[in-house]
């Protein structure tokens, strides 16, 4: 399938802006809300990478159809802040990839390091639950996904070095 990464792309934003619906969130300490979808979203930001190697800056298109998919899959409220959030975030890291000439690894790397924080906390500003731990425990469990890509792909790099 020649857009088989953009497809996973499309998909798991869909899945993940769904997710926030219907999966409950976590109470964390200090009665903090942590949603466990955060988890899958790390997943997202390495998936657009390699959808914009399969496909260029028309990932973009990719993410705005995606946005629009999922707008009718979720609460309309959940997913007009998680897309609000997801594009400004998005946007951030594809432009750390796309300008920055680094190998692939590094990019991903780097791409995610801003992408979630900003993504994080555009999210909890909108919906009216902004917190600092709030933004530190979605920002760790959405580069739990980055990391364990990244780091393969760093292997792979190095292995063909």
């Amino acid at each position: 399938m020649a857009f088989r990464f953009t497809a996973f792309y499309i998909g798991l934003i869909v899945l993940v802006n769904w997710g926030f619906t219907v999966v409950p969130l976590v109470e964390l300490p200090g009665g903090e809300m942590w949603p466990p979808m955060s988890l899958v979203v790390g997943l997202i930001f390495v998936a657009r990478d390699f959808a914009q190697r399969e496909i260029g800056h028309r990932v973009i298109i990719a993410m705005l159809a995606a946005a629009a998919a999922s707008y009718f899959m979720a609460n309309p409220f959940v997913a007009v802040a998680s897309l609000s959030a997801f594009l400004i975030s998005e946007f951030a890291d594809w432009a750390v990839y796309s300008f920055t000439r680094r190998p692939f690894s590094q990019r991903i790397l780097l791409s995610s390091l801003i992408g979630t924080p900003l993504d994080s906390i555009a999210f909890l500003a909108i919906i009216g639950h902004f917190s600092l731990v709030g933004v530190v425990a979605m920002t760790v469990s959405k580069m739990l996904g980055a990391l364990v890509v990244w780091w393969l792909i760093r292997r792979r790099e190095a292995r063909a070095a």
